[in-house]
Parts: C-alpha cells; sequence; structure tokens
C-alpha cells in the first residue's frame, strides 16, 4: 500500500501539472456509486488551486470551496497515461499539455471524492489523523502522550494514523527494526528512552524513502510510470528467511491484524504476558 514517500512523490509530481488547471469534466469510469468516488462530477468547473497531502490523503483545493480527496489504497496510480484497463475515475482538465487525468486502481480500495473544505466526516481516518512525521508538528510530548493512551500493539497503533500520520505496513517495521521494538509491544509500555528513537526512525526512513521516490513492491508507480527503490534500503519488511544485518539472526514473519509483519526475534525481543 502506497505510504507518505509514495504519495509525497506523486504529489510533488502533480502539484506543477495542475495547479491552475480547471476540471473541465470530472467522472467515475469503473467505479460504483458510493463513498469512495462520492460528489466527484461536483468538481467540473473548479480550478485547482494546489496539491497538499495529509499523511496518506492528498487534497486538491478547488475554487469553488470544495476539496478533491485522493487516497490510493493499495494499488492506485494517478497518471495522464494508461497502465491499464482498470480505470476508476477521469478527470478531463482545460487546454494545456495532458489533459486527461486518470485514477487505475487495481485492487478498489483508492477512493476519490469531493468534499466541501475541511469537512472530513465520511472519512474518519483523516479527520482523526496524527501529526505530519516530517514538521514541528511531530513532538516528543505529542508522541509520548498518543502511545500512552493505547494498549494496542505498537504496529497496530502505527497503522491507524493516529499517533502520527503516513505510516503504514512497510515503514513501521522499518522503523520497529531499527529501535529494537517488537512490533507487539503495547504502545503504552514503550519505554521512554525508545520513544524518542522511534520517532527518529520514522523520520529518517520517511525522508530516506521519499529522496529514493518510495518503495515498488508490485502496482505503485510515480505519476511518470517510474518505480520507487527504497526496496533496496529495507532491512526488515520482506526479508523473511533473510539474516538479520545487526546480529545475524533470521528474520520472521507473523501476521498481526492481517498485515504481514517482518521482525528479528532477537534484536526485537517478544513482550512478556503480564501476570494477572
Amino acid at each position: 500500500m502506497p505510504e507518505l514517500p509514495e504519495v509525497e512523490t506523486v504529489r510533488r509530481e502533480l502539484e506543477p501539472w495542475l495547479t491552475g488547471r480547471t476540471i473541465v469534466k470530472a467522472e467515475r469510469v469503473d467505479a460504483p456509486e458510493g463513498k469512495k468516488y462520492a460528489n466527484l462530477e461536483r468538481a467540473a468547473g473548479q480550478k485547482i488551486l494546489g496539491v497538499k497531502r495529509r499523511g496518506k490523503f492528498m487534497i486538491l483545493p478547488l475554487s469553488g470551496g470544495d476539496e478533491l480527496i485522493i487516497h490510493l489504497g493499495m494499488t492506485g496510480i494517478i497518471s495522464p497515461k494508461l497502465f491499464d484497463k482498470h480505470v476508476r475515475a477521469k478527470l478531463t482538465l482545460n487546454e494545456g499539455k495532458n489533459p486527461e487525468l486518470y485514477f487505475q486502481d487495481v485492487r478498489r480500495f483508492g477512493r476519490f471524492l469531493v468534499v466541501r473544505a475541511g469537512d472530513y466526516k465520511t472519512l474518519p481516518t483523516l479527520d482523526a489523523i496524527g501529526p505530519e512525521p516530517l514538521t514541528k508538528d511531530f513532538t516528543e510530548e505529542h508522541f509520548s502522550k498518543a502511545l500512552k493512551k493505547s494498549s494496542t500493539a505498537i504496529k497496530t497503533y502505527l497503522l491507524s494514523q493516529k499517533p502520527v500520520s503516513g505510516v503504514g505496513n512497510i515503514y513501521a517495521d522499518e522503523a520497529l527494526w531499527r529501535t529494537n521494538i517488537h512490533p507487539l509491544t503495547p504502545a503504552n509500555k514503550i519505554s521512554k528512552d525508545k520513544i524518542p528513537r522511534l520517532m527518529q526512525a520514522i523520520r529518517e526512513i520517511l525522508a530516506a524513502s521519499i529522496e529514493a521516490q518510495g518503495t515498488t513492491l508490485s502496482d505503485y508507480r510515480t505519476v511518470n510510470g517510474e518505480v520507487g527503490e527504497y526496496i533496496t534500503q529495507l532491512k526488515a519488511y520482506g526479508h523473511e528467511g533473510d539474516e538479520c544485518e545487526n546480529c545475524g539472526t533470521t528474520i520472521e514473519r507473523m501476521v498481526i491484524g492481517g498485515r504481514s509483519s517482518f521482525y528479528c526475534p532477537q534484536c526485537q525481543k517478544r513482550p512478556r504476558k503480564s501476570k494477572k
């Protein structure tokens, strides 16, 4: 699933192309009616004022007081090019280079909808999203308080987007491996000394991945059709059966909340069950 680095890469490519362009037509192609593509036709006739990002969501402010919200889901691709037949939505833009934008999504988990600016009640994850990890809003005070509120496994809690935005399956595993935290450790049991280390790991890993245009495992492509190259820097995710670079122990895989998690059983000690 595209996470912050992949979405930020796409945002940076879309911004100079779309900003200032008027949407002539907005349409669902092969997508059902419903919340995921709600009010899309309302974008027609409005000018795109910019391309912003919050976590894994792209937010395009429109001149009529609306916002076009885009979430790539697991397999979403936004491009003026057609990569496959799975087109879910299409924008026709006014005159200029590349007048058509396609939203292609094999697995159908993406979103491409219009809301009134700032009205995210139909998007609960966006409505309750945590701070951006690469900004000054992501403070140790905030992160510590957020972790103390939950006894959920730290891997699951990071994926919720509540303590910090944009961290998904890949980068959660990488950050937890780097800080020797087992993914099943309850969030409120993370030791004080490891909280700033986890924050720093999240920042460094996301920044490095942005520099590499993200991670392509299968479907993810940039707007220009390129792949993300951070896959060569992954230390834990996808490395089941390989030796841990820190200690040589075999990396293992477990499923947490339906998601694969990769970790080193030696470096990332499983938390002991508390006695009742």
